[in-house]
This record gives C-alpha cells, sequence and structure tokens, in this order.
C-alpha cells in the first residue's frame, strides 16, 4: 500500500484552481433506519439516503479568482484531488452549494480563509 503526502493536493472550482490552499476535507454520511425485531440480541440496520460536505482551507489571497467565486450561496463544481492531477491519480467531484465562508486573523500568523460546502446528489469518485 502505498502512502501518500498533502503536499500534492489541488482543489478546482469548474476548471480554475483554487490558490494558495492548506488543506481540505471530505466527510461522507449514510443515514439508516433501525430494523431490529424483538427477538433478535442484536441490532440492525437497513441504509437510507447519503450525503456530503466539504471544506476547504486557503491561505487568504484577494486576487485569486478562485477564492473569489466562492461566496456564500454560490452553487459551483468543486473538484478535490488529494494526490495531485496526474494521470491515474485519484479525484472527488460533486455540485456543492458555498454553506459559509470564514476569515481568520492573527497577529502573528497568515490570514486563513475556509469555505464549507453542502454537496447535492453526493460525490463521484473519479480517476484522472
Amino acid at each position: 500500500m502505498a502512502t501518500k503526502v498533502g503536499t500534492s493536493g489541488v482543489v478546482k472550482i469548474g476548471s480554475t484552481a483554487v490558490g494558495e490552499v492548506t488543506g481540505f476535507t471530505i466527510d461522507e454520511t449514510n443515514d439508516t433506519v433501525e430494523d431490529t425485531q424483538l427477538t433478535d440480541s442484536k441490532k440492525s440496520y437497513l441504509v437510507l439516503r447519503g450525503d456530503a460536505t466539504a471544506t476547504v482551507e486557503c491561505h487568504f489571497d484577494e486576487t485569486d479568482s478562485g477564492q473569489e467565486a466562492l461566496d456564500v450561496g454560490t452553487q459551483a463544481t468543486l473538484e478535490l484531488y488529494p494526490e495531485g492531477a496526474d494521470s491515474g491519480d485519484k479525484y472527488y467531484s460533486g455540485s456543492g452549494i458555498v454553506t459559509s465562508a470564514s476569515i481568520g486573523v492573527t497577529m502573528d500568523g497568515v490570514i486563513s480563509r475556509t469555505f464549507n460546502f453542502q454537496i447535492s446528489g453526493g460525490i463521484s469518485h473519479l480517476t484522472v
């Protein structure tokens, strides 16, 4: 099994790369419903609907067109490449709504920017 490091990660909004990215997270979940019978000794469940969210963290750059396109309420196609965008690399894509955007300022640090997305219709697992 090959271990990867995050230094090659890429985030795109449509075909536009987001600059100054410092990290991202994809969360996929699935709702369940319990269907345990009275005589069962252990609980059992059925799968219902899935959900996905994503978070993108950046250094603040007001000149970056990728960051500037991400206003709260904007719908965008999000592509997340954990290991880079070379042939054979896995990536994740989904249509998402920017649900929040924050800017963090500290006296002795780099200004940060964080974007949160609600993915509509799930995340596709793809290969470049």
